[in-house]
């Protein structure tokens, strides 16, 4: 998604992510490394890494996520389409595991805690004051100036799937000739996404929180997303490769064998 959002914004002012610029993928703790040295000019990367290099003096922060897409998808739950049919309950009992502990990481309260915990050298390996979860709690660092969350965990239209933010990722992925558009795209998104394991969830748990109404998509450049015209919108964006549009054989739904 890092990688989505920053060719996004760069190609939205006119810079070919491909041609201009030369993007790399490189370990967190190596990117901070290799600014300081000078071996590359700048980084896409979630917090701590930004402020630690803001405080440290080695760069400082120009956007951030929320300002390109605010509450773009993240990190998901994912899981074989096999076990997940032979495993039902599980299934949902997992996704009502990840539920709750999104809430309880969406409240303040516990960011001491959770800064604490990711301090260690299993995680992050750094000082627990390094590690913030929103301007808040950190004034002055010139990368959230509306004092908003870096994370969003939990909330109306956060934690559920989307299959319209997902067919974004595929025009996106297709946009640089990552993939070939699917031009079965709605069966993959009907059989990939199980809303109805998220909404099962939610309700055993009592959340109403995590409602959702579809809504368009809508970046910090203003152009709209037409979910319902994928190839439309791929022809209309400023920069783009050559792609191709292709049929993705899925098979048939079968269940881990016992």
């Amino acid at each position: 998604m890092h990688n989505l959002l920053l060719r996004y914004w760069l190609a939205a002012n006119g810079i070919d992510p491909d041609q201009n610029v030369h993007l790399q993928t490189l370990p967190p703790a190596q990117m901070l490394a290799d600014l300081k040295d000078g071996s590359i000019d700048g980084y896409c990367i979630g917090e701590p890494w930004n402020y630690r290099a803001n405080r440290e003096g080695h760069g400082v922060p120009i956007v951030g996520d929320l300002e390109i897409w605010s509450g773009h998808p993240g990190k998901v739950l994912g899981a074989r389409e096999d076990w997940a049919l032979a495993h039902p309950n599980t299934h949902i009992a997992l996704t009502k595991a990840l539920l709750e502990a999104c809430r309880y990481c969406a409240d303040p309260d516990h960011w001491q805690e959770m800064s604490a915990l990711l301090s260690d050298r299993r995680y992050l390996g750094m000082k627990a004051e390094l590690i913030h979860f929103s301007a808040q709690n950190n004034p002055g660092d010139g990368f959230a100036p509306h004092g908003e969350p870096y994370h969003l965990f939990f909330g109306a239209g956060l934690n559920r799937p989307s299959r319209t933010e997902h067919l974004w990722i595929m025009t996106q992925l297709a946009r640089w000739a990552e993939i070939p558009f699917p031009r079965n795209y709605v069966e993959l998104l009907e059989r990939i996404f199980q809303v109805a394991v998220f909404s099962t969830a939610a309700r055993e748990l009592g959340l109403e929180e995590v409602s959702w109404q579809r809504q368009s998509i809508e970046l910090f450049d203003g152009r709209p997303f037409n979910s319902d015209d994928p190839i439309g919108y791929l022809n209309t964006v400023s920069l783009h490769r050559d792609f191709s549009v292709a049929e993705i054989p899925i098979g048939v739904p079968r269940a881990m064998a016992a």
